[in-house]
């Protein structure tokens, strides 16, 4: 029996079962939803056998098989394999894309107002960002290298820590000049509080309560104030003057260096239980563009 003439199809097939849709997969592989479906047929045809249940509308889900979920992780492992052996055969170049995750605060907050000083060091390497708050599968959604907070323990991930951070309250100068009451921790019972909720129910993320204990404050009420689940639009939103944010000292740099934020009450010290880590997949450790990134970083942590 004769195989496919080319990988298309197994492609075609691999995007259309994690996206669920012909349509998202063409978006993807930059073709037409009648391309991709064409593709998709010319393999089952080659098998003999439906790879999804299609429903009734052209809009409804695609659906895998039993037998195509059972041989999507191997399918997908070849693909990255492949992805790994064809920068093998460019082994001591550092030209081409590189895919970075990030959260969005932190790309906007920390690494954008860096990035022209790696691209100046390395103008060969295209850097392209993939920004979401949840964390992406390496494999499929074929990322080299990362930025994550938290513990350091990720499944299948090499870590490095990239910087620990400290965890305080941050106004704007003009909201300080026209409440001069704020002299104590416990002057904040009278102010609007901003809450970071972007790790919402992770047990060890940094919150009001929690700091608020630690400066030995009981009297301040936190159940109220304004909730923002991104970190750079916590900072922004005290920067605009509508509140006391609590604030990540990674994210808040800038602000602070710049004046667009004051640090209160800085003899109270509260080092955040989560730090931010570089991760990657150990198979590409030896990859050049990405451990020229992940050095970059580790530099730029420390400058």
């Amino acid at each position: 029996m004769k195989s496919p003439a080319h990988l298309n199809p197994l492609r075609a097939f691999e995007a259309s079962a994690r996206h669920q849709s012909f349509s998202a997969a063409a978006a993807e592989l930059n073709v037409t939803p009648a391309a991709v479906g064409q593709l998709v047929r010319t393999l089952e045809e080659w098998l003999g056998t439906p790879l999804f249940h299609r429903g009734s509308s052209g809009r409804a889900r695609l659906i895998p098989t039993e037998a195509a979920k059972r041989a999507l992780p191997d399918i997908r492992a070849g693909f990255d394999r492949l992805a790994i052996g064809l920068e093998r055969l460019k082994e001591g170049s550092t030209s081409g894309v590189l895919t970075v995750t990030v959260s969005p605060a932190f790309a906007a907050k920390w690494l954008l107002p860096r990035i022209d000083r790696f691209q100046i060091a390395w103008p060969d390497t295209d850097v392209r960002l993939d920004t979401s708050l949840k964390a992406v599968d390496f494999v499929a959604q074929r990322i080299d290298i990362g930025v994550r907070y938290g513990m350091g323990n990720w499944q299948g991930l090499t870590t490095e820590k990239l910087m620990d951070e400290e965890v305080y309250p941050v106004c704007s100068p003009k909201l300080l000049r026209e409440h001069l009451h704020l002299q104590k921790p416990e002057d904040l019972a009278q102010e609007t509080l901003i809450h970071d909720l972007s790790m919402d129910g992770h047990a060890s993320f940094p919150t009001w309560d929690a700091w608020l204990q630690k400066a030995g404050v009981t009297d301040v009420a936190t159940t109220r104030g304004m909730k923002i689940n991104n970190s750079a639009a916590v900072l922004q939103a005290a920067i605009d003057g509508h509140g006391i944010a609590l604030a990540r000292s990674v994210m808040a740099h800038d602000d602070l260096a710049t004046g667009r934020l004051v640090r209160l009450f800085p003899k109270i010290t509260f080092t955040s239980p989560l730090a931010y880590f570089v991760v990657y997949r150990a198979e590409c450790s030896s990859l050049p563009r990405l451990m020229a990134f992940r050095d970059w970083l580790l530099k730029e942590a420390v400058a």
